[in-house]
Parts: structure tokens; C-alpha cells; sequence
């Protein structure tokens, strides 16, 4: 995958709003091309989130279309869209997703069994990096929202991807485990020659973006 076409997508719960916010990236054309990091900041409640799960094929309720090239993903069956969460898109949601009664290194296996995309060493490497080495055999459930954020960043890399998708990934994060999660990002992203998507309400990655969309 090359591009990501927003052609005119628009939240149908934002329809009709007599005086709609102003965005770059609603009811407009958007281009995201592969190997460019974007940034997405917004306020909340206007989209953010829903736009990342209307990317990832999780949502529906969007007027306009979304192509992946020249495809139209609204023509995607269930079957094509889990090859695709396999081995083309990958996202770090805002709510994590981890399942709170398995431990740290299980959440992440869970996903690299699906994938074997990377060894166990490279696995505890980043957790290393992280600083989470320490916690890979706590319960998610006893871990704080900062750790299970990076957790959640090393289970998204245990995929190929053409896409990353990471939603507002440092929000509980100190400015050095920040720097540390966005060098992650960006080394694995050049690897696979990958784009990034990073959404934010106000703290965001320090990144050498390619282009800053106000949704």
C-alpha cells in the first residue's frame, strides 16, 4: 500500500452541522503517502479517534470514500481486512487493548505468534529500551497506564506494516520514555519503509514530520 486517499470523508455525526469546525482534514481530499510521517493534532471530540478506526476498516459511519490506492475499502470483506491487520496496517489505539489478565510479554506474544515477525530477543531488546524488562511477567491489570502504553508499542511492532497508526500513544509518558517510544517508531517505520500517523490533543511526539493536519 502506497497511499491513503481521504476523499471528502466526513463523521456522519458531524453531518448537517449548520457550522462545522474548521478542519484540514474533514470534508476534504488528504493524501498519505508511504515512508511520510504525519502528525494529526486535535481538539478532543472532534474525530480523532474515530478517524483512526475508520482507516483501520474497525468503523463504518463516514460519508466520502477512503482508498487504499485506488481501492475503495468500503468493497473490503472481513477476510481481506484481517490479512490486512496482519501484515499491512498496524495501530497503537488510545485505549490500548490489552488484556488485563495476561502479563506484559504475553499481550505481545499474542500478536507475534500471529505474525512471527520478530525473534524474542528483539522482543525483550525494546523492552529493554523501554524500561519495562522489569514488568514483562506483571499482569497488565497492575501496571500503570504509562507502562501499558509501551506495552501496547512494542505489540504494534510485531507486524510488517505499510501504515502505523499510533493514537495520542504518549499521553501518560515523561519526556525521556517519549523519546525513547519515538525512536522506536521511527527506526522500525524506515526499516519497513512505512508510514507513520500520529494523533495528538496537545503533547505529541518530537518527530521530523513530513506534514501537520489540524483536524
Amino acid at each position: 500500500m502506497d497511499t491513503i486517499i481521504l476523499d471528502n470523508v466526513l463523521p456522519r455525526v458531524f453531518a448537517g452541522i449548520a457550522e462545522p469546525r474548521p478542519s484540514e482534514v474533514w470534508s476534504r481530499r488528504v493524501e498519505l503517502h508511504r515512508g511520510h510521517t504525519y502528525l494529526i493534532e486535535a481538539a478532543s471530540g472532534t474525530g480523532k479517534s474515530s478517524l483512526c478506526s475508520f482507516i483501520v476498516g474497525l468503523r463504518r459511519d463516514y460519508e466520502g470514500r477512503i482508498l487504499f490506492d485506488s481501492t475503495d475499502i468500503s468493497t473490503f470483506k472481513p477476510s481481506h481486512w484481517a490479512a490486512l491487520r496482519r501484515t499491512s496496517i498496524s495501530i497503537l489505539p488510545q485505549e490500548l487493548r490489552l488484556f488485563p489478565e495476561l502479563t506484559a510479554w504475553e499481550n505481545v506474544c499474542i500478536k507475534n505468534q500471529l505474525t512471527g515477525c520478530q525473534s524474542p530477543q528483539r522482543i525483550a531488546e525494546w523492552f529493554e529500551r523501554l524500561g519495562i524488562a522489569d514488568r514483562r511477567d506483571t499482569l497488565v491489570a497492575r501496571m500503570s497506564w504509562g507502562q501499558q502504553q509501551r506495552v501496547a508499542l512494542v505489540r504494534a511492532l510485531c507486524q510488517p506494516f505499510d501504515v502505523l497508526l499510533a493514537d495520542e500513544p504518549i499521553s501518560h509518558l515523561d519526556d525521556d520514555n517519549a523519546s525513547i517510544m519515538a525512536g522506536l517508531l521511527t527506526e522500525e517505520a524506515r526499516r519497513q519503509g512505512a508510514t507513520l500517523v500520529i494523533t495528538s490533543i496537545g503533547k505529541h511526539m518530537s518527530l521530523p514530520y513530513d506534514q501537520i493536519l489540524h483536524l
